[in-house]
Formats: structure tokens, C-alpha cells, sequence
């Protein structure tokens, strides 16, 4: 039979045996966060349109040609949300999360929606897992921000053979329109030879098109002039103390002058993280400083930094080169039944162990204890339960180890203890 509907292009279904994985995944991400100090944020799926035109810029590619707009009925138009950043700086704006005082951090996990050609590890609806440290300017919190991404990947298992670490500092609204200006004058004289694209940023927009891919721009743009004889003192100051402190912290990374990433809120330090198995788009976490968003956005000057992980990406790479995430975890019993009797008894004693913080499972279809049997196994229950009417008169069940087979009788009162105990 044909199906009549299915997902739609660039979106995937998140079965039950792959989703053990995100959680685990999930779990070590928040373990993090928790541990540098971050607290949990979950903004709107959709915003403003003009929240992210303003702030990621209208002439990068992800607002002029990969949003997901609509006009809603009140004739607004709204965007779903195509990365984190903006969406948190208007919530803390808006609910004056500086009066908390301090620094404030906030992470998320979060679905993103971008219309782009889906390919390996970019979809049109991925996930995101992302931190954000509002109201610090110092080299410091550059160098535990990316301290945090760092360890985040090594706790994963990957290693400098699998990722690499890109760094880079684009100055600040000061010093940048000089560079700009040097970086439009070398494109210009090497239009001719760059893609259309790239000719197309020359006037528009020319640090995005250091951004470019396409293999014939790659000798032109490695050779563009590097932006620190134009970074004002305060810049080079900010970047040589970040490059001190992560000399000392021990992080490995490659100075890349191109790296401007795909927003025009970053200013200052800008870095990422790229997988050595993915190809040409290989990014799988990027962020930097973007200390004019917050007031760009309506609030007082103030500093902010912050960063994403693609989830996909991640998942898939890990994948790739068979590093370890914990599955969901399996029931620790199954509760078997033999008799219309103990189908109701089973049933009750599976709702007790439930309400004591264990995971159960029983069958509700009469099937043989053979078929019973089965299931439990599938379901990789570590216990077997089995119910009949002598169990029943006498107040006990017989408890079998699925592992080692061993089967005995515990009285129903202490198998409550007997598998929290035998369980662990």
C-alpha cells in the first residue's frame, strides 16, 4: 500500500531506538551547562520577523534566502526561528533579566528551521544546543566559553584527529569599516575571478564572501589581507589576551583570518569548531562576541558572548567513529501472566513497582507465556515477573534473571528491595 502522507523534505522523524541517544546527549549538555553555571531558557519557536533581519543582517544568506516567513492573521510577519541568539537577547530583554545583577548565562536545546538544499548533516529542521554569557568583556570569558565547548567535546571522546578548533578576531565597529573597505578594494580588483556570489558580497557585504565555498574563490580569498594591522588597540588587545589565556588553558587551535562567521552581530572574537568527517560544510559548532546585539536590539550597551552545537552533527559523527552514548535505558522488569486471574494481578503489581520509581512492562493481550517471554527479551527487560494462580495463593512471584536465567521465588512484599537492590 502506497502511503499517503509523509515527512517532508529536509525534516526527519526522531524514532524511539535513536532518541535514547539525544537524551543521553541532552543529559551530558545540561550536566555541562550546569557545571560552568548556565541556566535553562526555552524561547518561542517563532518570532518577529524583523528580530532577526535586524539582527543577523538582511544581506547575509540565512535572512535573504533561508527563512521560514509567514504573515500570521493579523497581517505580522513572523519567522521560525533560525538560530538561538536573537530569540534569548529579546527574552532577556524583555523580561530585564539584568536586574538579576551579575553576569547572566542561559543555555537552551532548541529545533531551528532554515530553507536550504538538505544535505549530509544540514536539514531543514535541525536542533541546537547553545549557551549564551551576557554582560562580561573581558579576554577571560572568551577563554571559558571556549574552555566549556572544548570540554564538552573531549567528555564526548573526540580528540584532535576528529575536530578542530578555528579562531579568529573581525574588531569591532570601530576598526572594522577600514578593514572593510581594504578587504572590498583587494575583492574588486579580483572580481573577475570569483564566483557570482562572491561578486555579488564585493559591495553588499564583502566579509561574507570570506565565508565562500566554491573551490575556484578559495586561492583569491586565502590571499586576502588579514585584519589585524586594522584592529584598534582596544581589539588587539582583547584578541592577544584571549590567545595568552588559552595558551595557558591549554587549547589547541589554528588562527583562520577568514573566519567571519554567517552573522552580522559578532564582533571581536569569533571561533568554531569543524569535523574532520564531514566534507566541505564541516562546522559543527561556531559563536564568538556580539556586543552591540543588546543594544542594537533596544537595551543599554552591553557585552554578551555566546555559541551553538548542531545536534545532528554531532550525533552523526560520533556515529561515524563508534564513540559511546548511552541508549534508553531498558525496563528493569517484565511482568509475565499466566491466567485471566493474574493478568489483573499483574497488572496492579506493574502499577505499584511503577509508583516505586521502576520501570515495568506487561503484556495486554493474553498472549502464551512463550510469546511473554519474547517480548521481555526484546524489550531487553533485565528481570522476568511471572504471575500465575499459585503465586497468587501463596503471595508470591517467581523472579527469573534474564541475563543468567537463575529463577526463584520472592515473596511479593520485599520485591520492591529485590530489584532495586539486584538492579543496580
Amino acid at each position: 500500500m502506497e502511503l499517503k502522507y509523509r515527512a517532508i523534505k529536509g525534516v526527519n522523524d526522531i524514532l524511539p531506538d535513536e532518541s535514547g541517544r539525544w537524551q543521553s546527549l541532552e543529559s551530558k549538555w545540561r550536566d555541562l551547562c550546569r557545571r560552568y553555571g548556565y541556566r535553562d531558557i526555552r524561547t518561542p519557536i517563532f518570532e518577529a520577523t524583523e528580530l532577526f533581519t535586524r539582527s543577523i543582517g538582511e544581506v547575509t544568506d540565512i535572512v535573504s534566502k533561508e527563512m521560514y516567513t509567514f504573515e500570521d492573521k493579523g497581517g505580522r510577519s513572523l519567522t521560525l526561528k533560525p538560530e538561538g541568539t536573537a530569540p534569548v537577547v529579546r527574552a532577556y530583554l524583555e523580561h530585564n533579566l539584568a536586574a538579576e545583577g551579575g553576569n547572566i548565562k542561559l543555555c537552551y536545546f532548541t529545533p531551528f528551521f532554515r530553507q536550504e538544499r538538505p544535505q549530509k548533516g544540514r536539514y531543514r529542521q535541525a536542533h541546537q544546543m547553545g549557551a549564551e554569557f551576557i554582560g562580561a568583556a573581558e579576554p577571560s570569558a572568551d577563554a571559558e566559553l571556549i574552555g566549556m565547548v572544548t570540554q564538552f567535546f573531549g567528555e564526548l571522546g573526540f580528540d584532535q584527529d576528529s575536530i578542530g578548533l578555528s579562531l579568529n578576531t573581525i574588531g569591532c565597529r570601530e576598526c572594522r569599516p577600514a578593514y572593510r573597505e581594504a578587504l572590498q578594494s583587494y575583492l574588486r580588483q579580483n572580481a573577475s575571478t570569483l564566483c557570482a556570489t562572491c561578486q555579488d558580497r564585493i559591495e553588499r557585504n564583502p566579509m561574507r564572501a570570506l565565508d565562500c565555498k566554491v573551490p575556484d574563490c578559495q586561492p583569491i580569498l586565502d590571499a586576502a589581507p588579514p585584519i589585524d594591522p586594522y584592529l584598534c588597540e582596544a581589539c588587539s588587545a582583547h584578541f592577544e589576551g584571549l590567545s595568552a589565556l588559552m595558551k595557558q588553558m591549554g587549547i589547541v587551535y589554528e588562527r583562520n583570518h577568514r573566519l567571519a562567521r554567517g552573522f552580522d552581530y559578532y564582533t571581536r572574537t569569533t571561533f568554531e569548531v569543524q569535523g574532520k568527517f564531514l566534507g566541505a560544510q564541516n562546522a559543527i559548532c561556531g559563536g564568538g562576541r556580539y556586543d552591540t546585539l543588546v543594544e542594537e536590539l533596544g537595551g543599554t550597551p552591553t557585552p554578551a558572548l555566546g555559541f551553538g552545537i548542531g545536534v545532528e552533527r554531532v550525533l552523526m559523527m560520533m556515529t561515524e567513529m563508534n564513540l559511546p552514548l548511552s541508549e534508553e535505558e531498558p525496563p528493569v522488569a517484565f511482568v509475565v501472566t499466566l491466567g485471566d486471574s493474574a493478568r489483573t494481578e499483574g497488572l496492579l503489581l506493574a502499577q505499584l513497582l511503577r509508583q516505586a520509581g521502576l520501570a515495568v512492562e506487561i503484556d495486554h493481550t493474553a498472549r502464551s507465556l512463550k510469546a511473554q517471554m519474547r517480548l521481555a527479551d526484546k524489550c531487553r527487560a533485565r528481570f522476568a515477573i511471572l504471575i500465575g494462580d499459585n503465586e497468587i495463593a501463596q503471595g508470591t512471584v517467581a523472579l527469573k534473571n534474564l541475563q543468567t536465567h537463575e529463577q526463584r521465588e520472592v515473596l511479593r512484599g520485599a520485591l520492591i528491595e529485590t530489584l532495586r537492590s539486584e538492579a543496580q
